[in-house]
């Protein structure tokens, strides 16, 4: 079954972030701002829209130095100890994940190998073990499916 938002989602995403979310024509906007810390961003959430040839969810977040969207968001996960958001997708064993913190932080991490997330993380180099420790909060709302077989690293 395909993921779509509804007003559920929502409402859980406004109780994590702080903020009411406004409603747009095809959109859910919520408007973050960092306490004590020159941060701003907006997320905006578009569940189900036309996406080339396909419909889809696409996330949006734009700060004032950049603008990052993750088409095709499958979930998303809530941490409440770390107050952010993950939203991922998923193509062909490959994971994309834009993470939105509650004061306006945000990363994201694109064409993800699924295989690390529950590999051992010491074996990953330090620059490539970030993005497997931040998106294994995902793997409990990923599909079962068939990861293709690890290869050996010549």
């Amino acid at each position: 079954m395909v993921f779509t938002f509804k007003a559920g989602d929502i409402k859980k995403l406004s109780k994590i972030f702080g903020v009411s979310a406004k409603h747009k024509r095809n959109n859910y906007r919520f408007e973050l701002i960092g306490k004590g810390i020159a941060r701003k961003l907006a997320l905006e959430i578009y569940p189900n829209i036309i996406i080339g040839n396909r419909r889809g969810n696409l996330i949006s977040a734009y700060t004032p130095s950049a603008h990052l969207q993750l088409h095709f968001c499958s979930g998303y996960v809530i941490s409440e100890m770390l107050n952010e958001v993950t939203f991922v997708g998923e193509y062909k064993g490959k994971l994309s994940g834009l993470i939105i913190e509650k004061e306006g932080g945000c990363s994201l991490y694109a064409n993800v190998d699924r295989e690390i997330l529950s590999g051992d993380f010491t074996r990953l180099g330090p620059e490539v073990m970030l993005s497997g420790i931040a998106l294994s909060l995902t793997e409990s709302i990923l599909p079962e499916g068939e990861i293709r077989p690890k290869q050996k690293i010549s």
